[in-house]
């Protein structure tokens, strides 16, 4: 009798010490992939893709000037994952200033429309 309340115990705890980590990882996930700062990065880096891609069907960019300009979108995006990974989830002010200014930067290569 006392082995078998025991496992009880010992797999109830088990379930919910599994069920809080569980919705922590969940809720901590949701929050990283929706923060607003992160968000903004992304989507910039999303529509200069477009734009990259665009280009080079209408012949202003080549396929090598095309690479390049990934490539660097590639590296801000990585960096901005970096960023996050040592924040939390998010990413500062800071962050989303410098991430910016490199944007900027690679925005300024792609031929205006």
């Amino acid at each position: 009798m006392f082995s078998s309340t025991r496992k009880i115990l010992i797999i109830a705890s088990a379930t919910v010490g599994l069920g809080a980590l569980g919705s922590n990882a969940f809720a901590e996930t949701h929050w990283q992939k929706d923060h607003p700062r992160r968000t903004e990065v992304n989507h910039r880096l999303a529509n200069q893709n477009r734009r990259i891609h665009n280009d080079v069907k209408d012949g202003t960019l080549s396929k090598s000037q095309a690479a390049n300009l990934h490539h660097e979108d590639h590296q801000v995006r990585q960096e901005e994952r970096d960023m996050a990974s040592q924040d939390g989830g998010h990413i500062t002010k800071t962050d989303q200033r410098a991430l910016n200014q490199q944007e900027n930067h690679i925005s300024g290569q792609i031929p205006p429309r």
